[in-house]
């Protein structure tokens, strides 16, 4: 609890003994006393309010239905509007500034200090001094100050701030680090390769900060109806108050003024105005703590109506990354004599394809590979352990005039050659994400009528990869270009719902920008995916994209519970005031109870 938060406390229990001892005595100076106390930042809110031309806001309205309480000799009343309304703020800033704490915590990754070496000397600079080339220090438990690449050193990073995962990242020497994580075990000696502004922690933290400034259309409701609800409620209220007594004979003033002010302060549209944006807010930070960055809670408001999602395949449905799938042998060779020789015969080779071989099999000594030879567009050639090797593609076999076997696997396909005898092939393929299928499953569970993928590779592999997957609609063989118009095309005739793009948010800006909502997944790192997407997903977790989708649903759906039971309680004991079934004391408890009630409901929201 803050230092206002306590003075706040300390006022409201000073107006409530004033107020119990004027109960209890009678004595109107008790009264007072506890107005005063209670009710004198209202009113001046309220008069500050007039000088600035707001006149009807919630302070107005309890000013005027309170001095109409006393008025009306009401003193009780009058002190318990805003003792009332005094205890229901309290809670509202407590509410507000719990959630603004919890995700300040979260976000609380900025490094305080960067261990700057200078001729070989550690000197403590802010981190918005270093600059590019500068060479720091990071010890176990310290924050990386900006982004970076470790040139000496080994360690594992705490990521948790960003991603949302509790499994450490092990880097070493040649390995790009960024900002906002942990470092845990060994010292680290990074070169900066971004300047603090444009590091990763600011773009992450200017994110967070600025997601507020894109109002969902839940929000821009309750705003414009706040507009138009308040100036007709008081004026219904002056209505109640002059009407009756001059049109119906036998009525008081006092009664249909005192009738009045109950329906005033019913009508006090506080609860709206707190409780929906903190419910929105509430949501936006729940998804931080999962590593998922909403730009907005427009963002969040789209994805809770969203039918569809597109999917770019390569580094988003599939890891990106080159894996051996497949090991077939012929000739009675194994598949660790097939392995040993193709990996020895790309140990040269600086292809992807070749390094997956090599990673596969393990350990190579290269140098035992002599009259190494690339083979442009077919492969590699090579003398290993005496024999002449060959390791390519069906062209080169048939170069060589070597009968083959001609796999059914989709991927790349390297055929080896030893000794004048085919040994076999090893398919090498873009591995699919272990959980992209029951991803996709979860989305279909929750609503989501159709899932297309977009991509540039090739159609045979485009299809295999989506059969496996679960997805039925495929666009393959795109150039980047193609991708937006395939995108336009799937929106035109789609008339349910919104449609989410996922990309990598690399090469995939144009589409991530067409789309309701763009989704950067795996985007640990990648400034094009921060800047280009909506919503970015920092770990490399395409489950995130069913999590982020039940957090925009849970935060919608206890905003419309809000609108909802807010509206129904105030018009239900406005209608009692106005008949002159209801007391001041019944709506002001309704009010503040309201209130309190969707506050709590709103809070729910930080705990999905």
């Amino acid at each position: 609890m803050t230092k206002s938060q306590k003075i706040d406390l300390v006022k409201i229990f000073a107006a409530a003994a004033l107020f119990i001892g004027g109960y209890a005595t009678d004595i109107i100076w008790f009264f007072i006393a506890a107005y005063v106390i209670a009710g004198y930042r209202t009113i001046i809110e309220a008069v500050m309010g007039i000088v600035r031309g707001q006149l009807l806001d919630e302070n107005f309205l309890m000013t005027i239905a309170s001095l109409g309480a006393a008025y009306c000799r009401d003193y009780p009343e009058a002190v318990a509007v805003m003792l009332f309304y005094q205890v229901g703020e309290f809670f509202e800033h407590y509410a507000v500034n719990n959630s603004r704490k919890s995700i300040a915590d979260l976000m609380d990754i900025k490094a305080e200090f960067a261990n700057k070496l200078v001729d070989g000397k550690e000197i403590t600079v802010e981190p918005e001094e270093l600059t590019l080339g500068d060479l720091i220090l990071v010890k176990p438990g310290e924050k990386i100050p900006v982004d970076g690449i470790v040139i000496e050193g080994n360690s594992s990073l705490d990521t948790a701030a960003l991603t949302g995962e509790s499994v450490p990242r092990d880097v070493g020497i040649d390995d790009e680090i960024i900002s906002g994580t942990i470092n845990l075990t060994g010292v680290l000696k990074v070169k900066v390769t971004k300047l603090y502004e444009d590091s990763t922690v600011a773009k992450v933290l200017d994110l967070v900060e600025n997601s507020g400034s894109r109002k969902a259309s839940v929000e821009k409701f309750i705003t414009k109806f706040a507009h138009y609800y308040t100036p007709i409620v008081v004026g219904l209220a002056i209505l109640l108050a002059l009407v009756p007594p001059l049109l119906l004979s036998g009525q008081h003033f006092d009664d249909w003024l005192y009738r009045a002010m109950i329906f005033l302060v019913i009508s006090c549209p506080c609860a709206l105005v707190i409780s929906v944006p903190l419910s929105l807010f509430a949501g936006v930070g729940s998804a931080s703590k999962q590593g998922i960055l909403v730009k907005g809670s427009n963002y969040l408001e789209a994805l809770a109506h969203v039918k569809a999602f597109a999917f770019d395949k390569t580094g988003t449905l599939t890891t990106g990354k080159f894996a051996v799938t497949k090991v077939h042998t012929m000739a009675d060779a194994t598949e660790d004599q097939l392995l040993e020789i193709a990996a020895h015969g790309e140990s040269l080779s600086n292809h992807p394809i070749a390094l997956s071989i090599v990673q596969h099999f393990g350990k190579v000594d290269s140098s035992q590979v002599t009259n190494y030879e690339e083979i442009s567009g077919k492969g590699v050639s090579g003398i290993y352990k005496g024999k002449k090797i060959y390791c390519g593609n069906s062209r080169l076999m048939q170069d060589l005039g070597v009968k083959f076997t001609a796999p059914a696997e989709i991927g790349s396909v390297v055929h080896v050659v030893c000794g004048g005898t085919y040994l076999g092939y090893i398919v090498v393929a873009d591995t699919i994400r272990e959980n992209s299928a029951a991803t996709i499953k979860d989305l279909m569970h929750l609503g989501v009528e159709q899932t297309i993928m977009l991509t540039g590779d090739r159609q045979e592999i485009a299809e295999a990869v989506a059969s496996e997957i679960g997805i039925t609609n495929v666009l393959s063989e795109l150039l980047p270009e193609d991708k937006v118009t395939s995108l336009e095309s799937v929106l035109h005739t789609s008339q349910k719902g919104r449609l989410v793009f996922v990309g990598d948010g690399i090469n995939d800006a144009p589409v991530l920008a067409r789309a309701d909502v763009g989704i950067a997944m795996g985007a640990f790192g990648s400034d094009a995916a921060i800047e280009a997407s909506d919503v970015v997903i920092m770990a490399d977790d395409i489950s995130k994209l069913v999590t982020v989708t039940r957090i925009a649903r849970k935060t919608l759906r206890i905003c419309k519970q809000n609108v909802i039971f807010a509206l129904a309680v105030k018009f239900a004991i406005m209608a009692l005031g106005a008949l002159g079934m209801a007391t001041m004391w019944d709506a002001v408890f309704a009010d503040v109870g309201v209130a309190f009630i969707a506050i709590l409901n709103a809070m729910r929201a930080l705990k999905l």
